[in-house]
């Protein structure tokens, strides 16, 4: 394998797009823990199966196997090698035909394991995913999608609640109890960054909530604090219809740092 990227960025893009076909073309859905769905005309992932895996949005990791000229961040980059399995050696490469490099010496967020990865697949229809202590999105179903929508952009970016909450308009419109709810995760961020002290991944995602969010500005400084955990949520679907799920939050064995969330709608009545 080689040791270098092409100097030359748009034959680097087009060795970066093979590169990732390949990986993806080597992996069944079985070894990625998804469900069979019959035949496949292709080896290996779909696009759309790898990019859920990875936590991003389909159409930008499409663009990448195209070769387009697209800019994908060292988060984005590291949840696509943990999605293709890749060992140390084919991680630096992916790096390297990215225009990128990996940071060494600089705290990371704990790898997601593809057979976890995959329990939010298997989950569906109820919306479920995995996030680790930034709450970024490592992982998701469509339920997910439906029920937070504007969750997943198309910056390449992985997904991130702190951010849905304070960033995205709709999801005003979606927690029906959208102040005590804001409050809450913004306590259960500090709570996680005080446990990860020097860890830049909680300084940038807070200064990025400060510079956005006047509520952020004002609340921050009254020093709450709140663990993770299960109960209920008021959240408006898309035709107007209050809906309190229960969710319960798991976390990973041997990855203290992720925590998988489960959403249960009430069964409907008779």
């Amino acid at each position: 394998m080689a040791e270098s990227a092409p100097p030359d960025p748009q034959e680097r893009r087009r060795e970066l797009a093979a590169f990732l076909r390949s990986r993806r073309e080597r992996i069944t859905p079985r070894e990625a823990g998804l469900p069979s769905t019959g035949r496949r005309r292709t080896p290996g992932l779909r696009r759309e199966e790898l990019a859920l895996l990875a936590g991003m949005s389909a159409t930008w990791y499409t663009y990448l196997e195209q070769g387009r000229d697209i800019r994908a961040s060292d988060q984005v980059l590291d949840a696509l090698a943990d999605a293709l399995r890749l060992d140390a050696h084919e991680r630096d490469h992916l790096f390297r035909l990215a225009g990128r490099s990996p940071a060494a010496g600089e705290p990371g967020p704990e790898p997601l394991q593809p057979g976890v990865a995959a329990v939010p697949l298997l989950l569906q229809p109820h919306p479920a995913y995995v996030i680790d202590g930034t709450y970024d999105v490592l992982s998701r179903n469509p339920a997910t999608e439906k029920v937070f929508p504007g969750l997943v952009t198309e910056d390449g970016r992985l997904p991130n609640f702190a951010r849905w909450v304070f960033f995205e308009p709709r999801a005003r419109e979606v927690l029906v109890d959208w102040e005590p709810e804001a409050r809450g995760l913004l306590a259960r961020v500090r709570t996680l960054a005080g446990a990860r002290p020097g860890d830049p991944r909680f300084g940038r995602l807070v200064d990025e909530l400060h510079e956005g969010s006047p509520e952020v500005r004002a609340w921050w400084p009254q020093f709450e604090v709140e663990p993770r955990r299960g109960g209920h949520k008021r959240l408006r679907s898309p035709d107007g219809d209050v809906v309190t799920y229960a969710y319960t939050a798991f976390h990973v064995a041997g990855r203290p740092e992720q925590t998988l969330v489960i959403y249960v709608a009430p069964e409907p009545g008779p």
